[in-house]
């Protein structure tokens, strides 16, 4: 009976499958006023205050000969796939430390541990030199700051960048990573102030 089936199917001859049309793209447009959810900006941002997050810094190499390395400091980090391995961050669109990652083409995530609020704040500041004081190296791949005392750091390239209302979803592909050799554990955001694991 399986023998018959065989000669059967080697009998038939199918026609090529045809190419599938891929969907067209979305029209992007923006968001009229009359679309806006009925919410108030201290509330959304206090609910969901109540979800804790860990504390990252975004640096990047100089874009140009002669320039300075960029960075700041980034809740909105997670991971994305692991084949290929992605990551992505979120930057306001408004940001003036984002085209000079973009220009870079490359980046780090450095996950802060408990005991580097103090740098969290000195990237979360405008205007300044963010890397005052601040002790690092370069990462394997990239060359963008690789933080000392960090519990992570990963190494990318610039993947993709999609629009996400008022912020910019970067998607990176990571290059090198690894743990760093503090015993702080990673430093916590939740409720607007920093926070750190406690164990249960």
């Amino acid at each position: 009976m399986a023998e018959a089936a065989v000669r059967y199917l080697r009998s038939v001859r199918t026609a090529a499958p045809e190419p599938v049309e891929p969907l067209p793209r979305p029209e992007l447009r923006c968001v009229g006023a009359d679309e806006r959810a009925p919410l108030d900006a201290r509330e959304f941002r206090r609910v969901l205050g109540n979800f804790a997050t860990g504390v990252a810094v975004i640096t990047a190499p100089p874009a140009t000969d002669g320039g300075s390395p960029a960075g700041f400091a980034c809740q909105s980090f997670t991971s994305l796939s692991l084949d290929p391995p992605l990551v992505a961050f979120m930057v306001g669109r408004t940001s003036t430390t984002w085209p000079r990652i973009a220009r870079a083409g490359v980046f780090c995530v450095n996950v802060l541990a408990a005991d580097q609020g103090e740098v969290c704040r000195a990237f979360a500041v405008s205007g300044a030199d963010k890397f005052a004081g601040v002790a690092y190296d370069a990462a394997p791949v990239s060359g963008a700051p690789r933080l000392s005392g960090t519990v992570a750091w990963i190494d990318c390239t610039i993947h993709a960048v999609h629009t996400g209302g008022d912020h910019l979803v970067v998607i990176g592909h990571v290059n090198a990573l690894a743990t760093g050799d503090t015993p702080a554990g990673p430093l916590l955001f939740h409720q607007g102030r920093f926070t750190r694991l406690t164990p249960s």
